[in-house]
């Protein structure tokens, strides 16, 4: 008689906003994630494991599936619903894991819920857990080494997930981890400010096997290691894609990097433009951000037909009443191509968090509403419904029948992905509690398919799905869960 194969099952839960929803066209918002089908390609062979993958946003978890031993990828907005799911499987008797940036940042908060949990990123705790399981001597803890190194790591099993239910599978990772420390930001806190990084020859062969003609970088700052980055948009050159990342604004600076970016294929980027309050910036460590520079910026990428995802998050300490029409004025005014909006959130291990928490400010510890849309601590300068109200607002005015067309005549986008993709940031703007999503599409193949008014046009809903560049990015592999940035999507 056969032995029973070990089977594992792989789960990133998602909150109540994001589970198992779909566009218009009956397919989900998102990109493939890479966590999940790079932890099962991390399984040892020898252990002949069945990995089964589930995304929640794309399918109901089965409460009673078979498995020996169940990972949960956990970010803060999704804490929650991952306890409950953990204390499920183990009330059932199976073993559960958990990991990624909620647990990195606040391990005492997650263990209590789990059999065993993973501090850091994955790539050697992951596997010696597992050859500790099936020897019945897993640990309760297990930390990443300082020494990581990304170099000959087995490439995503991107099989293991279902490629029709994403707007595209051609998601690539190079480098993890960021230079800067922004106050808001979890990075630094929970991985520190070295970034890692991948032989740029084993991401142009991933890049050449899935034969993409269009990539999503998901790396937090591709720039931050700019002989690094020069070395990687040089390779990108021979494979004639187009490429969609994130940056900050320095690449703008750096014209002749901004130059090779550009002659690499790169189409559309994100960036965190977060302020227009030096004083803001200031105080949460992003100097280098310079609002006076903004148009600059925007003008410098169209110039290279790169469109530009600004970023910008309300509820910093120098923010009044009157900063949402000023932010949505200027977003407007210097022809971002797709204006995004969010809360600041203070995601706990942070040192947004650390100060707020001391300063009493903190409002509620409920994780699920840690997702860059709600108010969980009382602003300086405002009532917590005048930040609510005010975020909407600023949506709106940026996404008015006016303001979109003034924006669309400037685009660096394509015109029709500009528009569709416009008409779809509309909708999102006027149905914000159903459509807060951080996910992307980057070309029309793609396409599955209160507060007063600044102005007085009709605001007549279209129904489209968002999306063109990157906004956030819903996931950053290996650490069983997605890193958490201002504006981090469930």
């Amino acid at each position: 008689m056969s032995r029973k194969p070990f089977r594992i099952v792989l789960i990133s839960p998602k909150g109540p906003l994001y589970r198992h929803r779909g566009g218009i066209f009956r397919k989900s918002l998102r990109y493939m994630p890479l966590t999940l089908p790079t932890l099962a390609a991390l399984v040892p062979e020898e252990l002949h494991a069945e990995v089964v993958c589930i995304d929640e946003g794309i399918h109901d978890v089965d409460l009673d599936i078979q498995a020996d031993l169940i990972g949960l990828t956990v970010i803060t907005g999704t804490a929650t619903r991952a306890y409950e799911l953990a204390a499920h499987f183990r009330k059932r008797g199976i073993a559960v894991v958990l990991g990624g940036p909620h647990v990195t940042l606040v391990p005492d908060d997650a263990q209590p819920h789990a059999d065993s949990i993973v501090i850091g990123y994955a790539e050697d705790e992951w596997p010696q857990l597992l050859y500790d399981f099936v020897q019945g001597r897993m640990k309760s803890r297990y930390i990443q080494s300082p020494s990581l190194d990304l170099s000959d790591r087995p490439l995503p099993d991107r099989n293991l997930l279902p490629r029709r239910r994403f707007l595209t599978p051609h998601v690539f990772e190079a480098t993890r981890g960021c230079i800067h420390n922004c106050s808001f930001c979890v990075v630094p806190s929970a991985w520190g400010r070295k970034p890692l990084q991948k032989p740029v020859d084993e991401i142009v062969a991933d890049i050449a096997r899935q034969r993409a003609r269009q990539a999503i970088f998901v790396d937090l700052n591709l720039i931050a290691d700019r002989q690094y980055a020069r070395r990687l948009f040089t390779a990108l050159i021979p494979l004639r894609i187009q490429w969609y990342g994130l940056a900050t604004t320095l690449l703008c600076h750096d014209l002749p990097l901004l130059d090779l970016a550009a002659e690499s294929g790169c189409r559309g980027l994100l960036m965190g433009l977060e302020s227009i309050s030096d004083k803001n910036l200031s105080q949460n460590h992003k100097r280098f951000n310079e609002p006076e520079t903004y148009r600059a910026v925007v003008e410098r990428l169209h110039e290279r037909n790169i469109a530009l995802q600004g970023c910008f998050v309300f509820g910093l300490d120098d923010d009044k009443p009157e900063v949402f029409e000023r932010t949505a004025r200027l977003a407007v005014e210097i022809k971002i191509d797709l204006p995004r909006f969010a809360i600041v959130t203070p995601f706990p291990g942070t040192e947004l968090y650390r100060r707020l928490e001391a300063q009493g400010r903190i409002l509620t510890r409920n994780w699920e509403l840690y997702d860059g849309q709600h108010v969980v601590f009382q602003p300086a300068n405002m009532s917590v419904d005048e930040l609510q109200q005010g975020n909407e607002a600023a949506w709106k005015h940026a996404y008015s029948w006016g303001s979109f067309a003034r924006r669309l005549r400037s685009t660096a986008a394509p015109w029709h992905v500009a528009l569709i993709t416009n008409l779809g940031y509309r909708h999102y703007a006027r149905h914000l509690d159903r459509f807060y999503n951080c996910d992307w599409m980057i070309t029309p193949k793609l396409f599955p398919h209160r507060p007063a008014e600044w102005n007085t046009e009709n605001q007549a809903d279209m129904v489209a799905d968002p999306a063109l560049l990157p906004v956030m990015p819903a996931e950053s592999p290996t650490q069983l869960a997605a890193p958490e940035i201002k504006t981090q999507s469930q």
